[in-house]
Formats: C-alpha cells, structure tokens, sequence
C-alpha cells in the first residue's frame, strides 16, 4: 500500500499536523546563532560539582558509545544493526537512544520504564503472564525480541532491571535487514537494543539508596576502574537488591543481580575485547494479572489504582544467567573484522489465577488456576567484515556478516480450566488458589522437558555509497534468512511434524541528503520478517503453518540538528500480513494490518537551563482484507489513534544543583476486540520529579524525589501485548520514589 493511500482525513490531519510541528524547528533554524550564543553563555557558566563521564568503548568498538546530545538525555545517534553505531543525522532511520543519565534521573527501573519517554511506545505485557511487551509504532515487540550488544534475547525475557545497561536504543521501524529476524517474531514497529556497561574513563564506586511507595527498598553499588598501560583494561561491576511490598495492596516483589563487564584494547587499539556476565533472580508475588473480558458490550471501569484483585498464592519467578563476548580486530587501517557470542540459561516457575470480567457494570467474574515451568538455553553468534574505500568520487562503507541464533526451551503446564473460582474487579475474592485436580496438562511442572526449538541464520551485505563531500548518502543491502522451528509433544518430547523450514532474502534502500550541517532529509524501505501463523482447529489445513509473513515500510522523515536543540518528523506506511480463512475453510495469507503514521520527536536543551524530550505519534491501523465483514477495515486492537509525551526538566537559577522535572503521558482510546465494538477510554498520566547535587565532605551526593501518577488517576494502561488478544492492564498508582547516590 503507497502511501498516498492514507485514509483522507487522517492524512489531511497529519500534513496539517507536520506543518505546525516545525513552526518552531523553522523559527530555531532562523534563530540558530542566537540559540548557539545562549548554550555557549549556558556552557561558560562555572560549576565545581563534578560528574563521571563515559567515554569508554561500550561494544568492543573503535567507535565507542555516541556522545550524549545537549541535555544529557538521549544520545546523538545510536546502533543501526549491522551498519554499527551512527550519527543521527546521518542515518536513513530514526533511532533514540536514552542514557544512563536519564535513566537514574527519572529512577527508572525497567526498559518499560525508560519506553516511558517516548512517544513512539507504549508498554503493555505478554499474555497470561508479567513479561514487558512494548507497542512500537503499533506493532508489538516481546522482551525476548531485545538485544544485547547487537544480539537477541539474551537478557532476563519477563523483566529487565536497569542495572544491567548503559543506554536503551530505540530503532523505529522494521529491522530484518539490519539486525535480522526476531526470534519471537516481533520487530516489524522497531527494535530495542541494550548497551552494556563498560569501565569509565575515571575510577567510580557509587552507592545508590532508595524506597519507594510500600516501603520497597532498594541498594545497589557500580564499581568501575581502569588499569594496565595505557588503561588498556577496565572492569566494572554492578551488584543490585530490591525488596518490599509495592504502591499496589498485598504484592511484593524482589530482585537480586550481579554483573562484571570487562574490556581490553592493545596498545594500537588495533584488537579490542569485551565480554560481560550477569545473573538476575526476579521474584514476584500476588501482583495483579491481566484482565480479560468475556461476553461483554462495554468495558468495566478501571478500578482503585491501589487495589489489589490477585489471588492469595500466586507468584511469578524467574532466574537468568547470561553472558556476552565481542571482539573486534583492525585487519588494515580501512577494514575490521568482528565476531560477537552470548548466551543464557533460564528458569521460570509461575502459579497464575487470572481474571475474567463477565459482567462490566458490577464487575463480576471469575478466575482459573495456570501454573507452568519453563527453562531456556539460548546460544546466538555473529561474525562480520567491516571496511571503507573511494572510487573516484564516491566513497563507500561496506559491511559482510553472518549470524546465527538458537532457543532450545523446555515447558510444562497445568491449566485448572473447569474449576473457576467467583471473584469481582472491584471487590475482589482473596482467597487462595486452588489445588489443581484436573483441567488441561502437559508435561512435569517439577521437570519440563524440551518442547520447542527456534534456529535462525542470516547472511547479509550492504553498501552506504556517499557523494558530494558526504551530503548525499546512500546505502544498499539484503539479508538472506533461513527460519526454523521444531515443536516437541509435551512430557515425551517427540518431535511433531512438520519441522517448518523456511527462507526469505529481506532488502533495503535508504537515502539521506543532508542540506546543511543542521537539516537532513531521509527516506528508506525496509522489511520486517516473522514466522507464519499456523492454522486454526476451524480451518481444513488445522495446524499447517503458513511461509514466512513478510511486512514492507516506506518512510520519509526530516531530521534537525541546532547544535542543543534537535529534532525528527517521519511519515510511514507498513503493512504486516495476517492468516484468513478463505471461502473454501482453507487458512491462508490473504489479510494485513496496516499502519500509517507520523511521529515527531524532540529532544535537547530547548534554552538555558531548560530541556525537554517528547513528541508524538499519529496512528491509523487498520485491519484490511480479514475476510470478515465486521472486522474489515476496523481498528487494530490495542492501537490508539494518538499518543503523546513531553517531558520538561529546569535548572532553578540561584540554587546550584537544583532541577525540576515534569512529564505528562497521554494515550487516546483504542479497542479491545477485532470489531471495535469495546472501546478502552484514553488516559493522560502526570509525573513529577527533584533532583539535588551537592559535594558532601568531597563526595558527590545527589538526591532524588519522584511522584509517578501525581492525580492518582485510575486508567487502563494498555490493550493487548500479544497479537489478536484483547486484554487490559490496570496502571499503576500515585508511587513515591526517594534515592540517595553517592559516588567516593
């Protein structure tokens, strides 16, 4: 679908949208060296407090991290796959990456937490359990579909605790070419990456002292140092603790994690190595499941934020080691070769009750007990040539590499499906779980074995041809992708034919010409990759699995860059392929959800002493071609039509060290179900925050205060988090959150 195809009005809004969104981008261009002068006066200003900068390699890169944008917020640019880390304004795709500097200062402690700020995501959760899922451009991605140092699904997949990175890199938009297939099969909206942390340029031992809402304690301490001639060796390690009860009644939650990163580089800086190890054990009890609507016309109201509808008895936990190795090796001055490895070892044992509301005006229903065990062991590689040469007038960067990824997981599972237990939304039954006696099983909570095995390898190749002293770039690739997958019967591990083995080569074409050192113009088609669906019970093909579904986008954008003040406008169309059944009970490839948007970003220090970070995002998804008539051409589920963040942040004059900050969220309605017939209210969420730094007897200390939810507002913060179901997530109440950091 061309993107002149836009539904009318919905175009006729966004241009109208596109033009007054860079009003102030046209009147900061104009006003660029007045702008420059103040962030220069701003810069001369003398401050004796002290931070800790990191300069280091973050990935075994001649490269290193990207420097952070004015404001500290988010970077200059970020990773783009296999093309490696690159300027913003340079790349044909819009990429944001968060630092670490936003994230102690916004206390976030999960990816979810950091997705917050951007107005390109919102974060919802897995289906049936509390795994993070994120809506990226409408598209669902699961936390097993995050990478780690460019690899996937390495990290703990239900919650990933900040401690254990340096940055979150958001990469709009599909991603087969660059990063290849998501094991989960997400990744057609955008792609997350995790930058490790790597040993600073200068020694820290930091000690952070937190509680929050519920008397949820938290310590953790980051140690980095450097050594060897020429510092050629770093170490760093994080140790974290959390434990308490939560702003939400009766839950509680734990978490305990480790990890060591170590670096080295020769004296040339010719070979560099990295390598990381970490351990998470997460521990969750009584915290609210998903809400399912059954058989209803409308939606319940969203109960008491502060309430607790979980069942007595349940719990969630989950236990991870894991691990990285990269290295890179300058083979001539223009060309390096890099190979990277990672691994995990998994478990998970849940006992679930989740909730299902028959009744939206009182309330009512019901829940049935779930419990399963999962273990994972995840192996992935890749290998890669990286260099540089000129002909005649056009320089080239080319880029060759292989990679390949393995998921070998064992299940088991026992669903208590005819023994439901009455309770209320509103008035809930805390009564325990009850003794699974019967329902549906398979395999040995106490020893899951194999149930599924996913491969993937990837070969691919491309070339960024620039031209006109590097105002004109142009790059060119494919991958070529090889998905399989093996299922295994529960309890005996028999392999279940068919094994499904399929191959796809994935393209892509982007261009960049920038205009001047502060306006580029970019434009790219891409694809996204992800496994068939396999057909229903009802089809006459049951349970074949249909070749690889294969999502096309087209984007064009405008970046500015004003030295402090940044911005980005992208208009996009990408369709993603869904399983009909056709005329003759077949299933089939036949439907698509369709996205057409745009999303403006902005970010840095907009005047001295005052910084903002947000945007918005523009959606109309729709569902085309589904083969029924009351879901065609209806609302995705879970996708609002708008979404907004702004986040400002002041220094206050006269008081050294003092900043304030605010954020308000908003999300328009969306649906619950394929046919639109229940409709979930939008909600808009207020954040408040402090920040104090001073020098304690020559230490720095900062101090920080939060209030998420400042209303104490009750609202459904998603719809969804797993394709084709409609679920709802009560969001979270007014939580307080104090922290104390000292760095010796």
């Amino acid at each position: 679908m061309q993107l002149q195809t836009f539904n009318t009005k919905f175009h006729q809004k966004i241009i109208f949208v596109a033009v007054i969104s860079m009003l102030p981008l046209i009147v900061f261009a104009e006003d660029s060296n007045e702008i420059q002068d103040q962030a220069r006066k701003s810069d001369e200003v003398t401050y004796t407090l002290t931070e800790v900068n990191v300069n280091a390699s973050a990935d075994a890169s001649a490269g290193g991290l990207s420097p952070a944008y004015a404001g500290g917020q988010v970077a200059r640019g970020g990773r783009a796959g296999i093309l490696g880390t690159q300027d913003n304004m340079d790349t044909p795709f819009s990429i944001t990456s968060y630092t670490n500097e936003l994230i102690q200062d916004k206390q976030a402690r999960s990816v979810g937490d950091v997705l917050l700020n951007d107005p390109s995501v919102r974060v919802s959760r897995g289906f049936g359990n509390f795994q993070e899922s994120y809506f990226i451009r409408g598209f669902v991605l699961s936390s097993d579909d995050v990478a780690y140092n460019g690899l996937y699904s390495l990290l703990p997949r239900q919650y990933i605790a900040t401690e254990l990175f340096e940055r979150v890199e958001l990469l709009r938009g599909a991603s087969a070419f660059l990063i290849g297939a998501n094991p989960g099969g997400g990744g057609i909206g955008g792609a997350i990456n995790l930058v490790p942390k790597r040993a600073l340029n200068e020694p820290l031992t930091r000690v952070v002292l937190g509680a929050a809402s519920g008397l949820q304690g938290n310590i953790a301490t980051d140690i980095s140092r450097r050594f060897g001639e020429n510092d050629s060796t770093g170490i760093r390690v994080n140790v974290a603790h959390r434990d308490g009860n939560t702003a939400i009644d009766d839950e509680k939650s734990s978490l305990d994690l480790a990890s060591v990163a170590l670096d080295w580089h020769n004296q040339e800086n010719s070979v560099r190595l990295s390598g990381d190890i970490g351990w998470q054990d997460n521990k969750l009890k009584r915290t609210r499941t998903n809400v399912t609507l059954s058989g209803l016309t409308k939606v319940p109201s969203a109960p008491d934020a502060s309430k607790n509808y979980a069942k007595d008895g349940t719990f969630s936990n989950e236990r991870d080691v894991f691990g990285t190795f990269r290295g890179e090796f300058d083979v001539t001055p223009d060309v390096t070769a890099w190979a990277a490895y990672g691994f995990r070892r998994s478990k998970e044992a849940n006992s679930l009750g989740n909730l299902t509301v028959t009744d939206a005006e009182t309330g009512a229903g019901n829940v049935t007990r779930f419990d399963n065990t999962r273990e994972d062991e995840v192996d992935t590689g890749e290998i890669g040539l990286r260099g540089k040469f000129i002909t005649g007038p056009v320089g080239h960067a080319w880029v060759a590499s292989s990679s390949y990824f393995k998921l070998d997981k064992a299940n088991a599972y026992a669903w208590d499906f005819f023994n439901t237990q009455a309770t209320n939304l509103y008035s809930p039954d805390k009564s325990r779980l009850p003794v699974i006696g019967g329902g549906f099983s398979g395999g040995d909570l106490s020893s899951p074995e194999r149930q599924g095995v996913t491969r993937l390898k990837s070969y691919a190749l491309s070339d960024t041809l620039s031209f006109v002293d590097n105002s004109i770039l142009l790059t060119l690739g494919a991958r070529h992708q090889k998905l399989e997958t093996r299922n295994y019967a529960y309890g005996t591990a028999v392999l279940l034919p068919p094994v499904y083995s399929e191959s796809r080569t994935s393209p892509v074409v982007g261009a960049v010409f920038k205009a001047n050192k502060h306006w580029s113009v970019y434009g790219n088609y891409i694809e996204g990759l992800t496994q068939g669906d396999s057909a229903p019970s009802t089809a006459q093909n049951n349970g074949e699995q249909l070749s690889p579904y294969v999502s096309k986008q087209k984007e064009v954008g405008l970046k500015y860059d004003g030295g402090h003040f940044g911005a980005g406008l992208a208009l996009f169309s990408t369709d993603k392929p869904r399983g009909v059944i056709n005329a003759s009970g077949i299933y089939t490839s036949s439907g698509e959800d369709e996205h057409n948007g745009l999303e403006l970003t902005m970010f840095g220090q907009a005047y001295r002493g005052l910084r903002i970070l947000g945007g918005a995002t523009f959606l109309d998804a729709k569902q085309n071609s589904t083969g029924v008539a009351a879901t065609d051409g209806q609302r995705v589920i879970g996708v609002p039509k708008v979404q907004a963040n702004v986040g400002v942040e002041w220094d206050v004059p006269g008081i050294q060290g003092l900043a304030f900050d605010t954020r308000v969220i908003y999300t328009g309605y969306s649906y619950a179900d394929a046919e639109n017939m229940l409709k979930v209210p939008g909600w808009t969420r207020v954040d408040i925050g402090a920040r104090y730094m001073a020098e304690i007897q020559d230490r720095l200390v900062t101090f920080r205060a939060r209030i998420d939810n400042v209303a104490d507002r009750d609202y459904w913060a998603s719809v969804g988090g797993f394709p084709g179901q409609g679920y709802l997530t009560v969001g979270a109440p007014r939580t307080v959150s104090l922290s104390a950091t000292v760095d010796f």
